[in-house]
């Protein structure tokens, strides 16, 4: 007897010792991608919104576009105070986040099948599927979900034990994790309602639901509170948009091939090592690209996967039925609320961190499907059969597809041209004097969508917090503004050009009175926005009556030798200039956009490297 029990001892050892090793030679591989990573898009826009408010209530109970995730905004309000872009920070917390997780998955497995072999096996899935890794590579995402991940698995660990002993310090321990999955994630309320599945099908049926009543009054004292929080806050949170939630329902068109899209490119071949092919959006993400041909047989070898764990494995059906309602409530549903009119039922549908926190309960649900559960009376419906080195090769399949198909995603450039850009303009604002006038023109698709983020998109928003001292931001020229500076595509800071139409300046510059004097164009201007740079010569200040077409605009302009920017917004064949107060004389005009000048230095001289 000791020396069987000595046995198990040593090989439950052996197997702990082979998850943690897993565990980490996961890391190790998936810190080669992170450490490539920077932030991109949403991340500018938390950040500075950390920046800009206190940590309050209304700022971490905000809810963005159906996502109530207060300790993510903690976490983005605490970055802003430890360096801003402090990119080696995030990715020390994403490594942690990343291991944290790894290892409540590895409890889970332990707590739920005994420590055994076979538990290897859906550990390896959660750690290897791509599924994970466009998440993995998005700040924003990591501070959402990666804490959710640690919290699912470790709840329904707690719970686990909390059915088996009785003790409700395990329940309280149940929902004190669940409680941290909703402070991060959407999804976390979900976490009960995975607990009861267990409990109906592996943990004592319905007889454990009553013995247990005491715990599920806690969970559920847990539940509604979170709900009341959350449908208050949705429907009262101001968005981006200058709008509150109000939900609409895409067709049923639209519903359907968006979820089937997720299911059939997204879910089921990252769940066999997909997708093998990506879609780059930008140069530092992408959204799965399965081929058509291996989606059908993705989804072949799942149902020959799901049938024959059902033909085997008693209430292996149970476990497949729980994995299709999470997926079609936690992942499909918020989908079809939020953002699918907007983004397209091919462009959601292959969107991997809409199910990137999924893998987690994949890996619980193979277990479930295969593995009899510790203790379980019956488990399987025929002679449990002797494949136990099926599982090899199929293994070893899925670790090369899975290796395959992150390699094709580390193939980008990733953070490293977004960095560049940031920190060439971080050291540009270093650069300059205080008080430097900036035109605060959005910055480049790559750094952040002014279509999706409007002001957040703009460089005071996105750099104005790196900078040192004080910097003039201004969204347009008007009047004599001293030396502006405007970034260039590389990030440095040029003086401001008028790219458009020239006036040229005569021998000797023009008087302009009281009356208009008329400026022939050398071409037509079509309507729209436009900018008017005047030169002058002046004996004193004054204010310039500027009209192109109907449109007018009136500026000041200093005494001496200067130039002034007039906006407006119109179009025509000639440009009439008056003054108003003292007569002014006026030298080259000219009419467009501003952009960076090709002459002059700019700040910094070369780019800094990402």
């Amino acid at each position: 007897m000791f020396s069987t029990q000595g046995m198990r001892f040593r090989g439950g050892d052996a197997v702990l010792a082979a998850g943690l090793v897993m565990i980490t030679v996961q890391l190790v591989w998936k810190y080669g991608l992170v450490s490539r990573t920077y932030f991109r898009q949403d991340d500018f826009m938390f950040i500075a919104r950390g920046l800009e408010n206190p940590l309050s209530w209304d700022y971490l109970m905000r809810i963005d576009f159906g996502h109530l995730m207060p300790g993510a905004f903690a976490i983005q309000w605490a970055m802003g105070r430890l360096g801003v872009y402090n990119d080696v920070l995030a990715h020390a917390v994403t490594i942690s986040l990343q291991a944290a997780a790894g290892l409540a998955l590895l409890r889970l497995l332990r707590v739920l099948f005994g420590t055994r072999p076979a538990i290897l096996i859906p550990l390896g899935f959660a750690l290897l599927t791509p599924m994970t890794v466009p998440g993995l590579s998005w700040w924003a995402v990591v501070a959402e979900t990666l804490p959710f991940q640690i919290a699912l698995p470790m709840a329904l660990a707690s719970h686990v034990h909390y059915v088996r002993t009785g003790r409700f310090r395990h329940a309280l321990a149940a929902a004190a994790w669940t409680v941290l999955g909703m402070v991060f994630f959407v999804k976390a309320p979900f976490i009960p309602v995975l607990a009861l599945v267990l409990t109906i099908g592996w943990l004592g049926g319905v007889g454990a639901l009553r013995r247990l009543w005491r715990g599920w009054v806690l969970y559920l004292a847990v539940l509604v509170p979170y709900a009341v929080v959350f449908f208050r806050q949705l429907f009262t949170s101001v968005q981006l948009t200058n709008e509150t939630f109000s939900p609409e329902l895409p067709s049923a068109g639209v519903a359907l091939k968006s979820a089937w899209t997720l299911l059939t490119g997204s879910l089921i071949p990252t769940s066999l090592g997909g997708p093998w092919r990506w879609q780059p959006i930008g140069e530092d993400y992408a959204l799965a690209a399965t081929p058509p041909a291996l989606m059908w047989v993705s989804g072949l070898v799942a149902v020959a996967a799901v049938a024959v764990s059902v033909w085997w494995r008693r209430r292996a059906w149970l476990a497949w039925a729980m994995l299709l309602g999470y997926f079609l409530l936690a992942d499909v549903v918020p989908v079809m609320l939020g953002r699918v009119e907007v983004l397209g039922p091919d462009l959601s549908g292959f969107e991997l961190r809409y199910v990137s926190s999924t893998a987690v309960l994949v890996a619980v649900v193979i277990g479930l499907a295969f593995v009899p559960v510790e203790g379980e009376e019956r488990p399987w419906l025929r002679p449990a059969p002797r494949l136990t080195w099926l599982w090899v090769p199929v293994a070893l399949a899925f670790a090369a597809s899975s290796v395959w198909s992150v390699a094709a995603y580390a193939d980008r450039p990733l953070g490293r041209n977004v960095k560049s850009y940031v920190t060439t303009g971080a050291q540009a604002l270093a650069r300059v004097p205080a008080g430097t006038v900036v035109l605060d023109t959005h910055v480049p698709e790559k750094v952040a969508f002014a279509a999706f983020f409007y002001g957040y998109a703009r460089h005071s928003k996105v750099l104005g917090n790196t900078a040192p001292h004080l910097i003039t931001w201004t969204e347009r020229l008007a009047g004599p503004v001293p030396d502006p500076l405007i970034f260039d595509p590389q990030g440095r800071l040029r003086p401001v050009s008028i790219d458009g139409v020239t006036i040229p300046a005569k021998a000797s510059c023009t008087p302009v009175g009281r009356q208009e004097v008329i400026f022939r164009l050398p071409a037509p201007i079509a309507p729209g926005e436009h900018v008017v740079q005047v030169s002058y010569l002046n004996g004193a200040p004054t204010v310039l009556n500027v009209r192109l077409g109907l449109a007018q605009s009136t500026v000041p302009a200093g005494k001496d030798l200067g130039r002034t920017f007039a906006p407006i917004t119109g179009g025509g064949t000639e440009l009439a200039i008056r003054a108003i107060g003292a007569g002014s004389c006026v030298g080259e005009i000219r009419i467009g956009t501003p952009v960076p000048a090709d002459t002059g230095a700019p700040v910094p001289p070369q780019p800094l490297a990402g």
